[in-house]
C-alpha cells in the first residue's frame, strides 16, 4: 500500500509543479514595465495559412530597457507578424521600418500598475484552485485505497501529508506572486 500512496505523492507533486510553472509562464506575459521578449510570448502569426508562435517566424530582441525588436526570417511576414502583434491586445504598436518591427514598451501609469497586480493576483488564486482540486482528487485516491484495506492511520497521516504538500505549493505560488508585484509596482 505504501507504493501506492507513494505513488499519489508523486503524482499530486507533478500535477502542482505544472499548475506552478504555468503561473510562471502567465506572470511572464505580465509585463512590469522592462521590454523583455517573453512579452511577446502566445502571440500567433498567420504564417501561410496555419496559426504559428511569433517565435518561430522572427527573431525577437530587445534593443533597450523600452524597445523590443522583431526580425522576421522572411520578409514578406512583417505585415503578418506586425498583424498578429496587435490582434494579440497586448496594447503594442509595432513600427514597421521595411526590415524589422519596433516596438516601443510605453511606460506604465499608476492605474495601469494596479490593475497589473490584480491580474497577477487572480492568476495566483487560479494556480492555488488547481493545487486544490489536486488535493481533493489525491485525498479522494486515499480514500479508494482506505476502503481496499488501507489502515485508518495510515489514511490520516496520507491526508496530512497531502496537506502539508499543498501548503508548501500555496507557499510557493504566494512567493512567486510576491516577487511579481514588486516587479510591476517598481518604477
Amino acid at each position: 500500500m505504501t507504493e501506492e500512496l507513494q505513488m499519489i505523492y508523486d503524482e499530486f507533486k507533478a500535477s502542482n509543479t505544472k499548475s506552478l510553472v504555468h503561473l510562471d509562464t502567465e506572470l511572464i506575459k505580465i509585463r512590469a514595465g522592462k521590454a523583455t521578449p517573453a512579452m511577446l510570448n502566445g502571440v500567433m502569426v498567420d504564417y501561410y495559412g496555419t496559426p504559428t508562435a511569433i517565435q518561430q517566424v522572427a527573431n525577437i530582441s530587445t534593443m533597450d530597457a523600452r524597445t523590443i525588436t522583431v526580425q522576421p526570417w522572411e520578409k514578406s511576414m512583417l505585415n503578418e507578424i506586425a498583424k498578429g502583434i496587435i490582434n494579440s491586445n497586448l496594447g503594442f504598436a509595432p513600427q514597421n521600418n521595411g526590415e524589422i518591427l519596433i516596438i516601443s514598451v510605453p511606460l506604465l501609469t499608476e492605474e495601469r500598475r494596479k490593475d497589473l497586480v490584480k491580474k497577477a493576483k487572480a492568476e495566483a488564486e487560479f494556480a492555488k484552485v488547481a493545487v486544490r482540486n489536486n488535493r481533493k482528487e489525491s485525498i479522494d485516491m486515499i480514500k479508494d485505497l482506505k476502503n481496499d484495506g488501507l489502515s485508518e492511520d495510515m489514511a490520516k497521516d496520507a491526508e496530512n501529508e497531502i496537506q502539508t504538500i499543498t501548503n508548501q505549493f500555496i507557499k510557493k505560488i504566494e512567493e512567486l506572486v510576491e516577487v511579481k508585484d514588486k516587479e510591476i509596482m517598481t518604477i
